[in-house]
């Protein structure tokens, strides 16, 4: 498959509530070596912004959320429960924690390596499921904190592509209230995929 135009800084600076209803149907793409790259299409996102009660950086700047602060066209990767990981893209302008956390995905392929870091199960799950949350996607690209504050561009472990023609015909994209979180719940700011099975439950 061709690859579609690199998502750049300049693009990504700007709130995070403008970009993520635009990262909808852009690909993902994550290398883990040389000849394993995962591609998926970004499905469904969160916006965080300052001034919102739900973001890392409501209160103040702090070790574990600086890479919200830095440039745009950066991940920010960070643990819940103890366990889970999630991925975020900084977005807005350098000294600005401005993020769009990647909800979901839905894989364009499923090469047959990356069924190894797939918990063993008694039958095969959908692959439409696979990424399918937050957790998910990055246990699935095994992605962790070692990724935290990497620049998001070709050569490195992740970058972004634009939507393709074909997909932008055919966009439906629905808005509705972030979930998952007990502060900000009035804000209108996940967009997710109409009629997509890979949307997180």
């Amino acid at each position: 498959m061709a690859n579609n135009k690199i998502i750049d800084n300049i693009w990504l600076e700007r709130p995070s509530p403008q970009v993520a209803p635009e990262l909808i149907g852009c690909t993902l793409v994550r290398q883990i070596s040389d000849d394993q790259i995962i591609r998926s299409t970004i499905v469904e996102t969160e916006a965080y912004a300052p001034g919102d009660p739900a973001c890392h950086a409501y209160h103040r700047r702090t070790p574990r959320n600086t890479v919200m602060f830095g440039p745009p066209g950066m991940s920010y990767v960070f643990l819940i429960y103890g366990m889970y990981h999630c991925l975020n893209i900084v977005t807005d302008v350098d000294g600005m924690p401005s993020v769009v956390l990647i909800r979901a995905l839905q894989l364009e392929s499923m090469p047959n390596w990356l069924w190894e870091y797939i918990p063993k199960q008694k039958s095969k799950p959908k692959i439409s499921r696979l990424a399918a949350g937050p957790g998910k996607l990055c246990r699935l690209l095994n992605i962790d904190l070692s990724l935290n504050g990497s620049p998001l561009k070709v050569g490195q472990p992740i970058w972004l592509e634009q939507r393709s023609p074909q997909f932008q015909a055919n966009l439906q994209i629905v808005q509705t209230t972030r979930i998952g979180i007990t502060k900000g719940t009035d804000l209108p700011w996940r967009w997710y995929l109409a009629n997509c099975d890979a949307v997180s439950k």
